[in-house]
């Protein structure tokens, strides 16, 4: 703009300096047509007026031009505050989503062991569905006929449990203190006294013939050792393998001294303080590996269940003549499942089970099992399955004394698991076993009062033992008691690092095998709906030998 300014001056002050008759020169001469001067001024003074109204217009047009660019500068300034503006609400919408799905999350893992609300609270008064849409409206057998059913079928049926019991363990005594004459220290597997486990040794055996599950509990021969690596131990172990765990054998003069003497060559002049002369540690022997998987330091499940086979038949053979009866493998897949034949026909089946302790605790690595807790297969022969059963049997003996006497919750568990073993005879066997009807037993005893659990509460009970069982199938997740399950009380002993662990879905498999979960489910709703008239037909059929009953059982 102040460009074309000095322009139109600079053509005034040029057009008046020029001018003939503002200054005349010397030799001029003025001109004779003044006419024609006037003209021609006219037509300059036009051209002027022209070149100043294009000037105008092109001042006009820089200062749009400057106001439009103005304009877009500031409609570019608001558009970034508003997205910055937006930008900040997003942030903060992000913030307390993210900061709401911590809460559900903290509040799932509080809750996630927690019976389901419409089969559990404090009183008999907070649960008013409790007969109604839980089981799809089916109803059980009221108090009085299952009580009935329990006196005359139940009790009747296991009144010789004791006695079979004391047989079994006799026996199995002298078994196991013939396979120990025949044991080698120097070479053989060191086999320790055996261990009751499971229903016969907690009281709510139902299923003839009565089963007594024993843990035999080995140890390698010195100078080796065990050294367990629990699953929960690394942190990139595969879903399909948590509740397993490997075994590792080493040997203790490497492990725990840690002594240098056997991996590095001493002089001649030196000497190891703590082996000695004459007792250096020796590599690359036949018996570093015992029982261990090829080119590896792990245990291997198969050598050692076929090492137990062995050894139990070895011992058989040793006092056989003292008997009047035979001893044969029941299972072919189960290494110590043994079976009784007297010479009237009867037989009385028992399973020995190999066993390693972990560590100083309770747990116990089980080389197989008939029956797996999880459900699912072993990924490798190393893989070894972590027990609980003594832990088991023990929270039930404590918990028993502070229920009230007779108390029904071992009732409620032998006759959901009568009416399982019935349906699995109908309908053959499904995903559901007796150790999903204990694990569903001890949430409700951790969870209940102990007044909760009077003989006169028996239908209620049951009932709310299968509605928790409904709840877990339906969810597809039924959590392991004792792993990651921090309301089990700290005077059970159970090692940290399990109670540490992330909780284990026994119902996983159900999650991957959908024909299993629906055969499983239907197996369920049909059992329930069987159960009443299944309770009144074995109530009215018992056999006369089981007149006279037995007092109630207690937990040993």
């Amino acid at each position: 703009m102040a460009l074309g300014l000095f322009r139109v001056c600079l053509v005034v002050v040029t057009a008046i300096i020029n001018h003939p008759l503002l200054f005349p020169r010397e030799n001029a001469t003025v001109p004779e047509n003044e006419e024609e001067i006037i003209r021609q001024m006219q037509a300059h003074q036009e051209k002027l007026q022209l070149e100043q109204l294009r000037l105008e217009e092109e001042m006009a047009r820089l200062a749009a031009d400057k106001e439009a660019e103005k304009e877009a500068l500031e409609q570019v300034a608001e558009e970034g505050q508003q997205q910055n503006e937006s930008r900040t609400a997003w942030d903060l919408w992000s913030t307390l989503c993210m900061i709401l799905f911590l809460v559900i999350e903290v509040w799932r893992q509080d809750h996630q062991d927690a019976p389901s609300p419409e089969c559990l609270g404090s009183d008999e008064d907070e649960l008013p569905d409790l007969e109604g849409a839980p089981l799809r409206g089916l109803t059980l057998p009221n108090r009085a006929t299952l009580d009935h059913f329990y006196e005359r079928c139940i009790r009747g049926a296991t009144a010789d449990a004791a006695r079979t019991r004391e047989f079994v363990e006799g026996f199995v005594d002298d078994l196991l203190e013939a396979l120990r004459s025949l044991c080698s220290r120097d070479s053989d597997m060191e086999v320790e006294d055996f261990i009751g486990v499971d229903s016969m040794y907690e009281n709510w055996q139902v299923n003839k013939p009565l089963l007594c599950d024993l843990f035999v509990p080995f140890m390698p021969p010195e100078p080796y050792h065990f050294h367990p690596e629990l699953w929960c131990s690394s942190r990139s172990v595969p879903l399909d393998r948590q509740g397993y765990g490997q075994i590792k054998v080493v040997r203790a003069d490497e492990d725990t001294l840690g002594c240098i003497c056997g991996k590095t060559k001493l002089g001649e002049d030196m000497l190891c303080l703590l082996h000695g002369r004459n007792n250096v540690v020796r590599h690359g022997s036949k018996a570093a590996d015992p029982l261990c998987a090829p080119n590896s330091p792990y245990l291997d499940t198969m050598r050692v269940m076929k090492w137990f086979q062995t050894a139990l038949t070895r011992a058989w053979h040793r006092i056989e003549h003292k008997y009047e009866f035979d001893l044969a493998f029941g299972q072919l897949d189960t290494p110590g499942s043994l079976k009784i034949r007297f010479r009237s026909g009867k037989f009385m089946p028992f399973n020995l089970i190999p066993v390693i302790q972990c560590d100083d605790s309770d747990l116990y690595f089980v080389s197989h099992l008939a029956r797996e807790p999880g459900g699912g297969t072993r990924a490798s022969s190393t893989d070894w399955l972590l027990s609980f059963a003594v832990y088991e049997r023990h929270f039930l003996r404590v918990t028993s004394k502070a229920l009230p006497e007779g108390a029904c919750h071992l009732s409620c568990l032998q006759i959901a698991s009568f009416l399982l073993s019935k349906q699995n005879r109908l309908t053959g066997p499904s995903g559901l076993g007796n150790y999903h009807l204990k694990t569903a037993l001890l949430h409700l005893l951790l969870a209940r009062r102990p007044a909760d659990w009077k003989a006169e509460q028996l239908d209620a009970r049951l009932h709310e033992l299968l509605c928790f069982l409904e709840k877990s199938l339906l969810e597809k997740k039924l959590q392991h008691f004792f792993i990651g399950n921090r309301k089990v009380p700290e005077a059970m002993g159970l090692p940290e690092a399990v109670r540490r662990a992330e909780p284990l879905n026994l119902f996983r498999p159900f999650v991957l095998q959908r024909s299993l979960y629906r055969k499983t489910v239907d197996s369920f709703y049909e059992m329930l709906k069987n159960a009443p008239a299944l309770i009144s037909e074995y109530s009215l059929h018992i056999p006369s030998d089981h007149a006279s009953l037995p007092p109630k059982t207690v937990i040993l």
